[in-house]
């Protein structure tokens, strides 16, 4: 790893540990996700009770199963990352430390969808509703890993950098420099949330919302790929590409073909509709 000379950077004096309750110990990660899932929650209750009739037991209910669909996707994906690596030690992959954002969110789709389906709610107005319950849960969850040190960028000469000391962080190298690539995707997924926020009154066509943060998101986490610094998350092609980038650029073709059909749809019945008055 090069080292970079004099740089100006910020010092994180952020840690891992957030505090102690007796015997019980809060994990900064934890407790961020925690604040998104929460704040999600209370925005796919809110919406979706308005949009589909949803109720506060269907809404607790959902959470729980996309819970385990998330928790269960995010480590099927982060042992592919490196089979090796967990198959030598198992425990490595029980543990609360790593996770895969495009493995959870994966899983969770056709969990939602189900869900949807049996209990006879509008199937891609939830969708929309989740688009921006998952940018809540999101923002929490980047917010935790820039706490937590892991995810974290290459080392630079920026004053973007951010070089992490605490003993416990999970970034590596420490003391050193790094792209902050957590924030970057934080901001950048608040960015996505306000534009769907900005589209959610006067969209053209239900899905419009979840099919644009799948795009928008696919491009943004294609392009901040580049500035990560943690090998963990795996490489294709002779390091050409990270998982994660290839799952982007997939998600990105099949979500730009149901946009594109369901616009098109959308425009036929306004002219039916128009050519009956």
């Amino acid at each position: 790893m090069s080292s970079i000379a004099s740089p100006t950077y910020l010092n994180s004096t952020v840690h891992p540990v957030l505090f102690d309750l007796g015997p019980v110990t809060v994990y900064s990660y934890g407790f961020m996700i925690a604040l998104g899932v929460i704040a999600g929650v209370y925005y796919m209750a809110r919406r979706g009770k308005k949009e589909v009739g949803l109720t506060f037991d269907q809404a607790n209910a959902l959470f729980v199963y996309i819970f385990i669909a998330a928790l269960i996707g995010g480590k099927f994906f982060l042992f592919f990352e490196d089979p090796s690596h967990y198959v030598e030690k198992p425990a490595r992959l029980l543990s609360g430390r790593g996770f895969v954002f495009y493995g959870s969110f994966l899983f969770a789709i056709p969990t939602m969808l189900w869900f949807f389906r049996k209990h006879k709610l509008d199937t891609w107005k939830m969708l929309d509703v989740m688009a921006i319950t998952t940018c809540l849960v999101h923002i929490g969850g980047r917010l935790g890993c820039f706490l937590a040190g892991c995810c974290h960028g290459l080392p630079t000469d920026s004053f973007l950098g951010v070089a992490f000391s605490d003993p416990l962080c999970m970034a590596d190298p420490k003391d050193t420099p790094l792209h902050p690539t957590q924030l970057y995707e934080a901001g950048f997924i608040l960015i996505v949330m306000v534009v769907l926020f900005g589209i959610r009154d006067r969209k053209r066509f239900d899905g419009q919302l979840f099919m644009m943060y799948l795009m928008l998101y696919a491009v943004g986490r294609f392009v901040i790929e580049y500035f990560r610094g943690d090998v963990e998350r795996g490489l294709l092609f002779n390091g050409l590409v990270s998982h994660s980038q290839l799952i982007a650029f997939t998600v990105l073709i099949l979500s730009s073909v149901i946009y594109y059909r369901r616009l098109q749809r959308s425009a036929t019945a306004g002219l039916v509709k128009n050519h009956q008055r």
